[in-house]
């Protein structure tokens, strides 16, 4: 099978780039067109693969696609996730190429989506071509269907009504998470875990308007100043989340994961090296790992105040605003933490200012966690040490993500596989893929379908 894709290698890179060239981002209605044009493209792609069924789903957030290849009577059936949508670029930030340019350069396919999560969907289809053309069946050995939706970078606030809609379409034995990452091209690991994810925005109100800071510094409440001191607050000096509540329902992790965590080759150095953040911190009494896949956080990810950008007015800014994600774990429950938030902002601001909290509650997404003992991961564990050439680990995943939406609603366990890396650079500047490490995930997929065919 691997031998099947190195001979493909140019058309794998060349298909994708052509994807990556359709600047698909999320959540900005000038690139509506874009995302469909996207979802067009990934249409016509599953069918010369050669899907029998391909569809377009229409929601209010972004185009989803659907295809079916379902010819292998009782075969298991396996419906793969993943998105098309990508995160904003700037191009001045990108040194490598510009974001919607892809470039192939050492071994590595640079753009927007390379990664997260283009790259990954390419995967499949070429899985299911190796597939194909290795045991010289006219039609998979298990039966398939892609759900590739449009809006997973903005929360997948309208899958769950997609998932009803349809629901009749999507049965399925097993579902295959595509939007994730391995430990390493050296190590790969089976990714058993997803986090939870909360999204709120924090606005601090000080003086009514903008006011010039020579006529009321001292006195005026500055709303700037006040997020700082409320932001300082977030965390305690061991790095620990202080939301009323918030541990009280954590699991820990077990003396398996523990183990199978510590199992994985980490070093600081290595660490930082890939993932280029400067520094190690977070809660402290828990091995980087464990703090990464196996404990909450909570982040900020966007300031601002006055004026960011361009000169300065010298005015004590009304309004200050803050982004912040938290991530939960088994047995948190998000709707929880979101009145844990409440609460904590209620008694945490002074009452000098007043404020705004916006929690995002229609895409939040619950932690997920494959069983452990779920034969799936036994057949793919075996797959990827076969075509990584290396024993597969276990390993989390640090983001959030629809996981457990898809199992609750779809009566079907999920297993993680992408293609991705930690120093691939998702939602940054420079993503890209490894296209060996592609290569090597379609040729997992596609051992992976015959494991399971075999049962």
């Amino acid at each position: 099978m691997r031998a099947y894709l190195d001979e493909h290698r140019d058309t794998v890179v060349e298909e994708l780039t052509g994807w990556l060239r359709l600047r698909s981002v999320a959540g900005l209605p000038e690139h509506r067109i874009d995302l469909q044009r996207s979802a067009n493209w990934l249409a016509g792609a599953l069918r010369a693969t050669g899907l029998p069924t391909v569809e377009g789903w229409s929601t209010p957030g972004g185009p989803a696609v659907y295809g079916e290849w379902c010819a292998a009577p009782g075969a298991p059936t396996v419906l793969i996730y993943s998105h098309h949508d990508v995160r904003a670029a700037k191009d001045e930030q990108w040194e490598e190429t510009p974001p919607f340019e892809p470039t192939l350069r050492d071994g590595y396919l640079y753009g927007r989506g390379a990664s997260d999560a283009k790259g990954q969907v390419i995967a499949h289809m070429w899985a299911l071509r190796a597939h194909l053309a290795t045991t010289g069946r006219d039609a998979p050995a298990i039966n398939v269907r892609f759900l590739v939706e449009g809006e997973e970078e903005t929360g997948s606030a309208h899958l769950a009504d997609l998932l009803h809609e349809h629901r009749q379409r999507l049965d399925a034995d097993l579902v295959v998470y595509s939007d994730t990452l391995l430990w390493s091209a050296e190590h790969p690991a089976v990714c058993m875990s997803l986090r939870g994810a909360l999204n709120a925005q924090l606005e601090i109100l000080g003086p009514l308007r903008d006011v010039h800071s020579g006529a009321v510094s001292g006195p005026a409440p500055n709303p700037a100043l006040e997020l700082g001191r409320v932001l300082a607050k977030l965390h305690d000096d061991k790095g620990r989340v202080t939301l009323p509540g918030f541990y009280d329902d954590v699991a820990e992790p077990s003396p398996r994961v523990q183990a199978e965590l510590a199992a994985l080759p980490f070093s600081d150095e290595d660490w930082l090296r890939r993932t280029e953040t400067r520094s190690i911190g977070g809660e402290a009494g828990y091995p980087v790992l464990e703090r990464l896949w196996a404990r909450p956080a909570a982040e900020v990810i966007a300031l601002l105040a006055g004026d960011p950008v361009g000169a300065s007015r010298g005015a004590v800014p009304a309004v200050a605003t803050a982004s912040m994600s938290i991530r939960t774990v088994p047995d948190q429950r998000i709707m929880d933490v979101a009145g844990q938030l409440r609460r904590w902002v209620a008694e945490t601001v002074d009452d000098r200012f007043d404020y705004r909290l916006e929690i995002s509650e229609t895409t939040a997404q619950e932690p997920y966690r494959t069983p452990d003992d779920l034969p799936a991961v036994a057949a793919l564990a075996a797959a990827m040490g076969e075509e990584f050439g290396a024993p597969a680990g276990r390993m989390g995943n640090a983001g959030g993500g629809p996981a457990h939406l898809l199992a609750s609603t779809l009566g079907a366990p999920v297993v993680f596989f992408g293609t991705g890396l930690p120093e691939d650079r998702w939602h940054d500047s420079d993503e890209r893929t490894s296209v060996d490490v592609l290569l090597s995930g379609a040729a997992t997929l596609a051992n992976l379908w015959g494991r399971l065919a075999a049962g």
